[in-house]
């Protein structure tokens, strides 16, 4: 689940014409929502927690004490 936080108010964003709409920061606040929501980079997704199988069956098949 995402969690969305603001450190700072920003100023208002300008239209094209120089002047702040009504909705300028309303638009602003849902074009940052989305934004952060729906960001497809999710690092905690790729952290790697440790040896996986291919390591476990490699090193274990070399230490296991070979009988003859």
């Amino acid at each position: 689940m995402a969690t969305i936080a603001s450190a700072s108010f920003s100023a208002p964003i300008q239209s094209r014409n120089g002047e702040a709409g009504p909705f300028t920061e309303l638009k602003e606040f849902w074009r940052q929502f989305f934004q952060k929501v729906f960001n497809p980079y999710r690092p905690e997704l790729h952290y790697m927690r440790g040896p996986g199988p291919a390591w476990r069956a490699k090193h274990l098949a070399n230490s296991r004490p070979h009988s003859t």
